[in-house]
């Protein structure tokens, strides 16, 4: 059984994914890591990537993780362009990760664009983690090193919040670091049972 975790910038769905990472019965695939290991690590897909978007792309064999984003979150055919060359790589190394982990309750593939990539038909079950607009914005001018124009923009690019929710099975309100373990303990029992009733 395979359940794709999204959230908006800010929401803290990887927090979340690292609570599910506590269940020794579960497997967690965060797709914005391994995509950024894909790409620093993977010769082809850097090489598309440097004929996409110039040599800048990487400093010191490593991506340019600030160069590629001033381009992508201002360009919506930019953003498409350097999905439609990791997607495929991250899709091909997560077959293999459920493979691996094929004797998990369950395996979580963690994304924030789960629904605007179109890939949320693949999985089992769907969970959002909300949080309020303006709690976002201030979580990640503390956590990153950006501007307020500038994680505006990254929403700009992402679905609205509501509308995750809205066709997601499962929705975590991430307003307390309480409340939230609360809420995975709760999914996660319910997505156990579900999967020994399939099995």
């Amino acid at each position: 059984m395979i359940v794709g975790l999204t959230g908006g910038i800010g929401s803290g769905k990887t927090t979340v994914a690292k609570l599910f990472q506590q269940f020794n019965t579960v497997a967690v695939y965060i797709a914005d890591a391994e995509a950024k290991r894909i790409m620093n690590s993977c010769e082809l897909v850097q090489m598309e990537l440097i004929q996409a978007f110039g040599r800048e792309t990487f400093a010191e064999n490593q991506l340019n993780k600030e160069y590629i984003a001033n381009i992508v979150f201002h360009n919506k055919e930019k953003l498409e362009l350097l999905n439609s060359i990791v997607h495929p790589a991250v899709h091909k190394d997560f077959e293999n990760f459920v493979l691996k982990n094929a004797g998990k309750s369950y395996i979580i593939y963690e994304s924030a664009i789960l629904f605007e990539s179109k890939s949320s038909q693949k999985f089992d079950f769907l969970m959002t983690v909300f949080v309020p607009f303006e709690e976002r914005i201030r979580r990640v001018l503390k956590r990153d090193s950006t501007t307020k124009k500038a994680v505006l923009a990254r929403m700009n690019a992402q679905w609205r919040p509501d509308k995750k929710v809205m066709l997601s099975n499962y929705v975590i309100y991430n307003t307390t670091l309480e409340s939230t373990q609360e809420s995975v303990h709760h999914i996660h029992n319910i997505l156990t049972k579900k999967q020994d009733t399939i099995s």
